[in-house]
């Protein structure tokens, strides 16, 4: 879908459940996202299926799955999202821990940005984030949006916070 000078952007599909398998259970998602109770080949399909899958098919996008151009190596995602609690259509992101701190997750996310304004018409994209995870913050600021407000997500207790940025 998506092309960088380093990445490939592409829907997932029920082929990446080892992927998503793994990045799931990164100590990253499990504490910043939280955990899915993806334990299993199955529940990473079935993941696929009502997550991503659906997504693109209610919405018109979703997360994709980021890959290494060269290798073909996947090694995070990088993607949109409509949220119930949410007005907006926000930004979301995940790479495996060997790849954070490289520029990936700058360059993916721009270019998701690119798409949500050029081909979704999106005027506003917000991006939700747990107050400690000082990685994704830098990248929102990056991308230049700016703390918003404290807000609460369906099924999560603490606050996060919103970030945004007017297209």
């Amino acid at each position: 879908m998506f092309e960088t000078d380093r990445l490939l952007l592409q829907k997932f599909t029920v082929e990446d459940a080892p992927f998503i398998l793994e990045l799931l259970n990164t100590p990253a998602w499990l504490r910043f996202i939280g955990d899915r109770g993806v334990r299993t080949l199955g529940d990473a399909r079935q993941y696929i299926l009502e997550g991503p899958l659906r997504s693109y098919e209610q919405h018109g996008f979703g997360p994709y799955l980021v890959r290494l151009k060269e290798a073909g190596l996947p090694i995070g995602m990088c993607g949109l999202f409509k949220r119930d609690t949410l007005e907006d259509m926000d930004i979301g992101f995940a790479y495996l821990p060997e790849h954070i701190g490289k520029g990936y997750g700058l360059e993916a996310a721009t270019i998701v940005l690119d798409f949500a304004r050029n081909e979704l018409n999106a005027s506003r994209i917000v991006g939700v984030v747990d107050p400690q995870n000082t990685n994704s913050i830098r990248l929102l600021e990056k991308l230049g949006m700016h703390y918003e407000r404290s807000v609460r997500l369906n099924g999560h207790e603490e606050e996060s916070w919103l970030f945004a940025r007017a297209q």
